[in-house]
């Protein structure tokens, strides 16, 4: 199928029943009110039959997302790392499954400098080990690092079900861990790289799904979760959990203090496993490894009002482009109240992120809700997390992938409210979308999807091979012995990274290093005398790899 074949197939003379594209959208939206109806019964029994065994609710979310991602293999395979992001934590992953929290300084280090990775005092990835340890497990026990990804999803997913048992009843529970999946399952980002976001989800699940249970009953069960949840949001996102602890501390203070102890020693692990990866990274126990980062490379960037650091060493032509980037979009640091509310107006499409496009009705249906104590504070923590957030001069969704919990909250609440036909009208508009999409991936065309992929809006799934990676890691794969491959990037190369190694450079299968020149290029074909010789040209095109010594003008 072409697209020009699929444009004429809603064209009134050219399809079997003689429908024009209008016909067809008031056809659908006659049959998904007639499957609303004739669906009522059955649909809300089987919900009713899952939601009375929650460990049947648990595993079918888990599996669920997994699932419909593994269906989708064919036409979008494993996600290929690309950014600098993706490749800094798979090294974080790869140095957790050496059983290291840091590697050596490495020898040759000059030909490995790359964004977001620490060459001295020790080789190591600026992040911390959240989503490193999710990256383990999933190549500890598959070999697969992104195998961990998609079983964090699925945990998300549950732990988004539980969440809201503390809120709902078990039914609207599951509804909305189905949407859970729907909405940050096979077809979102979160799924399809290897930044994470789920990790810092499943910390916000704890603590507000814990919160009102504590409240209930008292139970330091709760607290504990509470303690749990804040430390694995240490564990990935520091600054943010700052904004955790504001939402949660008044609630567990009304509490108890023995309510507060308890929160305060569960989260001690993840502050102790902090301090002894500052330690083995940076040489100090107080010093994050990505504010080491800033100190010598000038990034990651600083809050908008401060001013950009200045770096400390001498930068690759990669890193120089991402230093100029992040510089450009931080500004002079020079923060008025007219520019932080203008980037915060500018950060309002970003709730489409956490809402399918029906769900934005159930969030008016929500708003009387804010009458009750509860809900009003449920609100005003993804009002901290927003207004928090907004003093970096980046923004993407993950970082407050902690109150993604509560926006579901919202939409189930606000569906719960709504009621009646127009309740089943709005989920089933949910599901059609959901399937709409998904169904667009699931078959495959290209041209169909480069036809519609410019419509999805926010899904993100990895689809072909428009950098070349995947051809180019093939021949490496399939040439015999170890391999060194030198990176010669163009006069006009663009922010896409291509240097990036395992934890333990000399016994890599593949090593990737910097073009340095032919003098300084011998000094680290030398030191490999057993590895064959290739350079990649990334910003060729397309992309070229070929043996060192024979590459054309």
């Amino acid at each position: 199928m072409n697209v020009f074949r699929l444009l004429r197939f809603f064209l009134p003379l050219q399809n079997p029943v003689g429908f024009g594209l209008s016909d067809f959208v008031e056809l659908g939206a006659i049959v998904l009110i007639a499957l609303g109806l004739w669906a009522r019964g059955p649909v809300e029994r089987a919900l009713q039959a899952v939601a009375a065994r929650p460990r049947w609710s648990m595993a079918l979310l888990v599996l669920l997302p997994v699932v419909l991602r593994m269906l989708l293999l064919p036409h979008h395979p494993v996600p290929v790392p690309q950014t600098s992001d993706d490749f800094s934590y798979l090294l974080l992953g790869d140095t957790l499954a050496h059983f290291r929290l840091a590697n050596a300084v490495h020898p040759m280090r000059r030909f490995f400098e790359t964004v977001f990775v620490l060459q001295e005092p020790s080789y190591s990835s600026i992040y911390p080990l959240g989503q490193g340890i999710v990256l383990t497990l999933g190549e500890v026990l598959f070999r697969l690092p992104w195998a961990g990804v998609a079983l964090s999803v699925g945990a998300m997913c549950a732990a988004v079900y539980w969440m809201l048992r503390g809120w709902v009843s078990p039914a609207w529970a599951l509804v909305g861990g189905l949407l859970a999946v729907m909405e940050f399952g096979p077809l979102n980002q979160w799924m399809n790289n290897y930044w994470g976001g789920a990790v810092s989800a499943i910390a916000g699940c704890l603590v507000f799904g814990a919160m009102p249970r504590l409240r209930a009953s008292g139970r330091s069960l709760y607290a504990a979760l509470i303690g749990v949840g804040i430390g694995l949001e240490i564990l990935t996102r520091p600054f943010e959990t700052v904004l955790l602890v504001l939402c949660v501390t008044i609630p567990v203070a009304l509490t108890g203090r023995r309510a507060a102890g308890i929160v305060a020693l569960a989260m001690l692990p993840a502050l102790l496993l902090t301090v002894v990866q500052n330690k083995a990274v940076t040489g100090s126990f107080t010093s994050l490894p990505y504010m080491l980062s800033r100190y010598q490379y000038g990034v990651p960037a600083t809050f908008t009002f401060q001013k950009m650091h200045e770096p400390h060493r001498e930068l690759t032509q990669e890193e120089k482009l991402d230093y100029q980037a992040q510089s450009d979009v931080h500004g002079d640091g020079r923060e008025t109240l007219a520019t932080y509310f203008g980037r915060l107006a500018g950060r309002v499409r970003f709730l489409r992120f956490f809402l399918l496009p029906p769900l934005y009705i159930a969030l008016l249906f929500f708003v009387p809700a804010l009458r009750e104590r509860r809900h009003c504070w449920a609100a005003a923590s993804v009002v901290v997390f927003l207004l928090g957030s907004n003093i970096y001069p980046y923004y993407y969704p993950h970082y407050i992938a902690a109150v993604m919990c509560l926006f579901v909250l919202f939409s189930v609440e606000g569906l719960r409210r709504l009621g009646g036909p127009a309740m089943r009208l709005v989920a089933l508009l949910c599901v059609a979308h959901f399937a709409f999409w998904f169904g667009i991936h699931l078959i495959g065309s290209e041209d169909l999807y480069i036809a519609t992929g410019p419509y999805e809006s926010w899904d993100f799934v990895n689809f072909g091979d428009s950098e070349g990676r995947i051809r180019i890691n093939q021949v490496l794969a399939e040439a015999p012995g170890k391999q060194l491959v030198f990176v010669r990037f163009g006069p006009r190369h663009l922010l896409r990274e291509w240097i990036h190694n395992d934890a333990d450079i000399d016994r890599s299968r593949v090593v990737w290093a910097l073009d340095l020149g032919p003098e300084e290029d011998a000094q680290l074909i030398n030191y490999y005398p057993d590895r064959a010789v290739w350079v990649v040209e990334p910003d060729a095109v397309p992309p070229r790899l070929e043996r060192y010594g024979e590459t054309r003008p």
